[in-house]
């Protein structure tokens, strides 16, 4: 029988390496379906519940993988499902690739069933978009678009109308206007050139204070950075998807910056007098060194990125780690490093004394939403990779969670979506099936998508070595994240219609799955609860009812948000009496704070 279209796009994804893709049917893709039958069903077809889903799966399997995520879906509403996902990719520099379907060839342009204009869809996402109308376009448009998303770090797009899926492969030939094609695509790595290193050498030489912030384009380069802050000094503060580039149990790493940051992190920046920035693009300038206090050196991988957010002296287009590697034996060993790193950790230490003691002391209805994360902490594997959404429990993981071992973790950093966190450690669970998955997720997510997903957990449930799989679910009946957005940034008080959620159980709805579920009441009962989740045989819900009204005080709040928070509850907002008792003592465990605390990770 001769090789269908279909067929040869599945054995080219296996000659790639693939061994998932992630996805939902349709009769667009009908052709791929009936190949994936005949090729017993290899790669993987994960079914998702939702083409959005599929296509976060496929951005969770990129980040925890480093490899190319692949995700599929029918023509027009599949494809327009895929948008979500494929913007995260593209927005946090992940390679994906989606092969979509289209209606026959004969029919487009007609306005048929499920016709939308693919390209004009997907233009703006994609890094490589193309339409295979004949054979011979294969295999260099499937072989372009997986190089294209691992070079660019971007989703790439492959439109396969439905009546070519079903035609007869036949491969270029050796003639004009044919386009052949090879597989090999070896690492690569870019340096800077010398006079670069050398100037960014001598600004980095003349300073006394430096400070490193790192963001995900260092991962892979934490020998390099720990050997820099040795010779330096330097403090190293974390951007949020920068958060597993580095462990904190480092003595001189201050955790992540900005609103969701720590105050070393803060006091850091405050006091350098040189910024190195490390495959960073954190946008929120207002939280790096005030303008003409410290001179910079940046170093990122693409030549797009640089030069952006601060007013750099020195601009390093290379890979992180070999950059670093050319640079290090140009930098000159500061006398003060050690003595800088003492006082790093004082101040460190402190902090998590401030957390332990919010998180602990202060009271809340019925559990406080820090007391869940701080607790969790130290009962997390060093090898877990931990998946968060986009809601106030980022708050919590960016403060409470410290990185150790092997952990990862990943949000979304710059799309900021609600609804990823839990495809997201469903991908992470079929590329590491032998390491455990925490998923950590605010109620307003769990039910705009989330528990659509525990379906799909609960079906594959058997597919992983490990079977550790845990979803958290902070339940404060409240959408947290911009109701505290509207007070601090808008001077608006909660506006109940659209912020106040159903009381609606994930345990419960769990438990009807099949799967280990739990829902916490009381704060005594949050330790046991992880305990029973993580010591778990399968996927597991264990869900925290919560206090919307402690608030996620910013390490240095200005003098504008303090004012339009205090409007906004002087306007009436419902839980002002709350807000403000817990307000005022949360921000006092800070001055009362001090002692010798132990290093957090000894805990």
């Amino acid at each position: 029988m001769s090789q269908k279209v279909a067929d040869h796009i599945l054995s080219r994804l296996r000659e790639w390496g693939v061994d998932v893709v992630f996805g939902y049917p349709g009769d667009g893709i009908n052709g791929l379906l009936a190949a994936w039958g005949r090729a017993d069903d290899q790669p993987a077809f994960i079914q998702a519940r939702h083409e959005e889903m599929a296509a976060f799966q496929a951005v969770g399997y990129a980040k925890f993988s480093g490899r190319v995520g692949v995700c599929t879906a029918t023509s027009g509403p599949g494809g327009i499902h895929l948008l979500n996902g494929l913007y995260d990719a593209k927005l946090d520099h992940v390679p994906v690739v989606a092969l979509v379907g289209q209606t026959d060839r004969s029919a487009m342009g007609g306005s048929y069933q499920q016709e939308v204009d693919l390209h004009s869809l997907f233009k703006d996402v994609a890094c490589y978009l193309e339409t295979v109308n004949v054979p011979e376009q294969l295999p260099n448009v499937l072989d372009r678009a997986m190089r294209t998303a691992l070079s660019r770090r971007a989703p790439a797009v492959v439109i396969v109308p439905a009546d070519v899926q079903a035609l007869d492969y036949t491969p270029p030939g050796h003639a004009f206007k044919m386009v052949p094609s090879s597989l090999d695509l070896q690492g690569w790595s870019t340096v800077p050139d010398a006079d670069a290193l050398r100037r960014a050498a001598e600004v980095i030489n003349a300073g006394n204070k430096v400070a490193l912030l790192v963001g995900q384009g260092a991962a892979g380069a934490r020998a390099e950075i720990e050997e820099f802050a040795r010779l330096t000094g330097a403090g190293v503060a974390k951007a949020l998807l920068g958060k597993d580039v580095v462990p904190d149990t480092l003595p001189y790493v201050t955790g992540s910056i900005g609103l969701l940051g720590t105050r070393p992190s803060q006091d850091l920046m405050d006091d350098c007098d040189t910024l190195v920035a490390i495959g960073s693009s954190f946008p929120y300038s207002q939280f790096l060194p005030e303008y003409g206090q410290a001179r910079g050196v940046q170093i990122d991988v693409d030549p797009n990125m640089i030069g952006m957010r601060y007013p750099f002296d020195v601009n390093l287009v290379g890979d992180a780690a070999a950059t670093l590697r050319a640079l290090l034996p140009l930098i000159e060993a500061k006398e003060h490093a050690a003595e800088r790193h003492e006082q790093i950790e004082k101040s460190v230490l402190r902090w998590w004394e401030v957390l332990a003691r919010q998180a602990e002391l202060v009271d809340a209805d019925p559990i406080n939403p820090q007391l869940v994360a701080h607790t969790l902490d130290p009962l997390l594997p060093d090898d877990t990779l931990l998946t968060v959404d986009s809601a106030s429990v980022t708050n919590w993981y960016a403060r409470h969670i410290t990185m150790r071992g092997t952990m990862r973790g990943s949000v979304s950093g710059t799309l900021a979506t609600m609804g990823c966190a839990v495809p997201y450690a469903i991908g992470a669970k079929f590329a590491h099936p032998d390491r455990p998955v925490v998923a950590l997720v605010g109620d307003g997510a769990m039910q705009m998508n989330g528990m659509n997903e525990l379906i799909t957990a609960a079906k594959y449930r058997d597919r992983w070595f490990d079977p550790r799989l845990v979803v958290g679910v902070w339940n404060n009946r409240d959408l947290n994240q911009v109701t505290w957005e509207m007070r601090s940034m808008s001077g608006a008080p909660q506006f109940q219609p659209s912020q106040v959620l159903p009381d609606v159980s994930t345990a419960a709805f769990a438990r009807t799955l099949g799967l280990h579920a739990v829902r916490v009441e009381k704060p005594e009962d949050v330790e046991g609860a992880w305990r029973e989740a993580l010591a778990a045989d399968g996927p597991a819900v264990v869900e925290f009812l919560t206090d919307g009204s402690v608030p996620p005080i910013p390490p240095s709040a200005t003098w504008d948000q303090m004012e339009a928070t205090a409007k906004a509850l002087l306007k009436g907002d419902p839980e002002r009496g709350h807000v403000i008792t817990r307000g005022i003592k949360a921000k006092l465990q800070e001055f009362l704070a001090g002692g010798d605390p132990q290093p957090r990770h000894d805990r």
